[in-house]
């Protein structure tokens, strides 16, 4: 497996979604990772992977600087390349943009991510909004999060936020349909679908789309960064996604600077 894996000169860094972590833990001990079994497969090809730590529900701007510092903190000046998952591809996006880190970030590959938002975001907060954020804030709980994924506040993000040319981006988009679609996705599904078509269970594919070159893979929101989808396990039909990501690093292998 790793022989069809390069091996990129500069670190890959993994950015978690919203309410996203970079490992779970149990009595202490690492239970699950925010992208399964990713990691140690670009490792073996000899990549050096990290996963980033930031807010589970801050907004786009704030975890976007916890972003910054954590690879101004980690790796320094090295250059490195980019993979953000739903939420974390907008906050890498504004720290290239807004935080002066266009000339650290080689590439981003954002994967699932709601570039023009979802409209299950806009239907959830125009009833709910009023009953959890204020539950949310009185634990002190940010919930800035929530609102920059709505169709407005990522309209006026993409005005704002402008690509770096320097920096080359890259997307991968979800399409999960019956029967391969969980009860857990099917009502965010219908809503997002009736609006924006194809989706991953909460993202479309029209959302998700950015950058030089787009791949659609089949698999809910969290399928596509390696969370195992039970019914196409259970089918036989499930296959590890890992190595899927060696692949996407093959279409900067050649041109790394």
């Amino acid at each position: 497996m790793s022989s069809a894996i390069p091996k990129l000169d500069a670190p890959i860094v993994l950015v978690p979604g919203l309410r996203g972590f970079d490992t779970l833990f149990n009595a202490r001990r690492p239970a699950k990772d925010a992208f399964p079994g990713v990691r140690s497969v670009l490792e073996v090809a000899g990549n050096t992977v990290l996963t980033a730590r930031v807010s589970p529900t801050a907004s786009v701007a704030t975890r976007a600087g916890e972003l910054k510092a954590y690879l101004q903190n980690t790796l320094g000046s090295r250059p490195v390349h980019l993979i953000g998952h739903s939420m974390g591809g907008l906050d890498a996006r504004y720290m290239i943009s807004k935080l002066g880190m266009d000339r650290k970030v080689l590439t981003l590959t954002s994967v699932a991510t709601p570039h023009r938002g979802t409209t299950f975001a806009d239907w959830i907060l125009s009833r709910f909004a009023r009953y959890f954020c204020p539950l949310l804030r009185s634990l002190g709980i940010p919930d800035g999060g929530f609102f920059d994924l709505t169709t407005d506040a990522c309209q006026r993000f993409n005005e704002e936020v402008i690509d770096a040319p320097n920096v080359r981006y890259a997307a991968v988009a979800g399409v999960c349909e019956t029967p391969w679609l969980g009860a857990e996705w099917a009502f965010s599904s219908r809503i997002v679908g009736r609006a924006e078509g194809p989706n991953d269970g909460v993202v479309s594919v029209a959302s998700a789309t950015w950058g030089e070159r787009t791949d659609v893979w089949v698999g809910d929101h969290l399928n596509l960064v390696n969370w195992p989808n039970r019914l196409m396990k259970k089918a036989g039909e499930w296959h590890d996604r890992a190595a899927d990501y060696g692949r996407l690093l093959d279409q900067f292998a050649p041109r790394e600077r």
